[in-house]
């Protein structure tokens, strides 16, 4: 894209104007030529993509016609190269079919040159693609991540061992304790036998006339 001196100039003012936002006020004709400005841009933008199309579409054509029209093919192809154009299967295929095809020395080693450029820029756009969609690999297991170690870095954080210190062994229970002694002074009580708390019963004596007959 191409400015005139007068874009030019309008763009520089616009420019000094956005860093010196704070003190400077742009006046209404600044204003009107930073509108007219970014109108121009965007119909450059437009023009610009009605241009892309164009040139595909005849690239295609030139395509479909091959091989009479493999100068005009290798042309068209060269500058949407140059424009960042990224080749499809087609161009390929139809690449290989010319550098298959007899021609002149010179016209060969041309045919020879995009079809190394072109499957290069196919290479890196398939590259590309997978990388999008592929997540990274993952941290090997015996290898400590990034942020675990800024964690080590950091007070207070991890030490150099990743595995959990072991915990605090439990205390021993204390032993059940022990009965009182008694008290000095205190005297012991025997414990009653049973003897002592049911005593037998004493048989009564007969009576006298019983014993008069013995």
């Amino acid at each position: 894209m191409a400015f005139s001196a007068d874009e030019l100039r309008v763009l520089r003012r616009a420019l000094s104007a956005a860093l010196q936002s704070s003190t400077m006020i742009p006046t209404p004709d600044e204003v009107r030529d930073y509108l007219r400005l970014a109108e121009d841009v965007d119909e450059a933008a437009r023009e610009g993509g009605r241009l892309r199309t164009f040139q595909l579409a005849e690239l295609a054509r030139y395509r479909a016609a091959l091989p009479g029209s493999a100068a005009g093919y290798l042309e068209r192809l060269t500058g949407a190269l140059d424009m960042g154009y990224v080749p499809l299967p087609d161009d390929l295929a139809a690449l290989r079919r010319l550098h298959d095809a007899p021609c002149t020395d010179a016209e060969a080693q041309r045919r020879r040159a995009v079809l190394r450029r072109c499957e290069h820029l196919a290479e890196l756009d398939v590259r590309a693609r997978l990388e999008a969609r592929i997540p990274a690999p993952s941290q090997p297991c015996g290898t400590p991540s990034a942020g675990r170690a800024r964690l080590r870095a950091l007070p207070g954080g991890r030490s150099a061992s990743d595995d959990p210190k072991p915990g605090p062994k439990p205390e021993p229970k204390a032993p059940p304790a022990e009965p009182a002694a008694p008290e000095p002074g205190e005297e012991k009580r025997k414990v009653p036998t049973p003897a002592e708390i049911f005593p037998p019963r004493r048989r009564s004596a007969p009576p006298p006339e019983e014993r008069a007959t013995g």
